[in-house]
């Protein structure tokens, strides 16, 4: 992307959100549009690639604290017009002299810039007060990281699973292996820019670097181009790759995959895969932290004389005494039962039993219920005698 557009591109409109949105907001915007407008959603369908990939771009600046702020800077100055005529004056060989320029010209006249905001921009605007004399070579650019998600099972998040995902994307091309030129051709180096890659003018008495139109930023020309990929050195395809998620991966935990995103341009590394785990919900477990939870129903009268029950784990079943006069909610903890560590001994079983009690009842158990209340009062035994609520 060139620096005309990145002044003019709004990627806050791009995700739909306001500027001042925090970055979990931005988060989500960019989650809920890339699943509606992903490849894989929209097959033969260039508009919704098209949207996909300028909310890609948008969420790689704004979900990076320090291009984000960049982003911000650079627009603010550059809606207050900055770029017009700010009497920044030449010297005398045409070529701008910075001890000649006047803060007061940039940031006065009523503005609401002061002195101040610029001297804490002289790092963002560093690389746009160059001289048309001056030279810039085209730095290798890294690829985009870019984001997918994977939905789990409770279990398989638990121990750890191989998955294959599906991406959608640029990919160096596997003809030219990037290069862009015909197997057996090579790119020359562009003599519009001298292989820089850029070309610098001047706007307003500013010098401003933009991307070579002839070889587009890279660099060189290619002559004779990949019949495949049409001289890019990247294709758009879809690819599958297989995920090792390691045991013990939560819900909304996000794993990064070094190298497999998007292709760097002029030789350098490709960006990042991060992929978004959503894990489904368990019908017998949950999680507290490394813990694995498990409710067992019980009969009152399991609880009150003792009995040993049958409980799940993730690995089998396993016995656990219930000593008699168990009152119901009470929780038994069965050590290294429940989620595996990276380090260290797995997370516990923490088990919880409850009364449950029959909707309904025929007449002998009636009888039977009857009988032992009478024999409990006997007793003397009253449930609500400590309970702070009595009246």
């Amino acid at each position: 992307m060139t620096q005309q557009e990145w002044l003019e591109r709004d990627f806050y409109a791009d995700l739909g959100v306001p500027s001042g949105a925090s970055a979990d907001e931005i988060k989500k915007a960019y989650r809920k549009l890339a699943r509606e407008l992903h490849p894989d959603a929209n097959p033969n369908d260039s508009r919704a690639e098209e949207r996909f990939k300028s909310v890609s771009e948008a969420h790689a600046v704004l979900s990076d604290p320090a291009k984000r702020k960049e982003y911000d800077e650079t627009r603010r100055l550059y809606k207050a017009g900055m770029f017009g005529n700010t009497g920044f004056r030449p010297g005398p060989t045409g070529t701008s002299r910075m001890s000649d320029f006047d803060l007061g010209d940039l940031f006065g006249n009523g503005s609401h810039f002061t002195t101040a905001d610029a001297g804490s921009m002289s790092d963002v605007f560093g690389d746009l007060f160059r001289s048309r004399r001056q030279t810039t070579r085209a730095r290798p650019r890294r690829g985009s990281d870019i984001e997918t998600e994977t939905h789990l099972s409770f279990r398989d998040a638990v121990n750890g699973a191989v998955v294959p995902l599906r991406i959608s994307g640029p990919t160096v091309c596997t003809t030219c292996h990037g290069s862009g030129s015909r197997p057996g051709t090579h790119p020359r180096r562009c003599p519009y820019c001298g292989g820089s890659g850029v070309l610098n003018r001047n706007q307003g008495g500013f010098g401003f670097s933009d991307a070579c139109d002839e070889c587009r930023g890279t660099g060189s020309v290619v002559d004779s181009p990949c019949t495949d990929c049409h001289g890019a050195g990247v294709a758009n395809r879809t690819r599958t790759i297989s995920v090792r998620i390691p045991a013990g991966v939560s819900d909304g935990q996000r794993i990064r995959l070094p190298a497999q995103g998007e292709p760097g341009l002029r030789g350098a590394p490709s960006g990042d895969l991060y992929v978004n785990v959503q894990v489904d919900p368990d019908p017998v477990f949950a999680r507290a932290g490394d813990d694995l939870t498990v409710t067992v129903p019980a009969t009152f009268s399991e609880l009150a004389l003792g009995t040993t029950i049958s409980v799940p784990t993730l690995d089998g079943r396993v016995s656990v005494k219930i000593p008699p006069g168990t009152p119901t909610g009470r929780t038994f903890r069965l050590r290294e039962r429940g989620v595996p560590r990276r380090s260290g001994p797995p997370g516990d079983l923490l088990v919880t039993v409850e009364v449950a009690v029959p909707s309904r009842l025929d007449q002998h158990a009636v009888d039977a219920l009857r009988t032992y209340e009478k024999a409990e009062k006997s007793a003397g035994f009253d449930p609500r005698a400590h309970w702070p609520g009595r009246g």
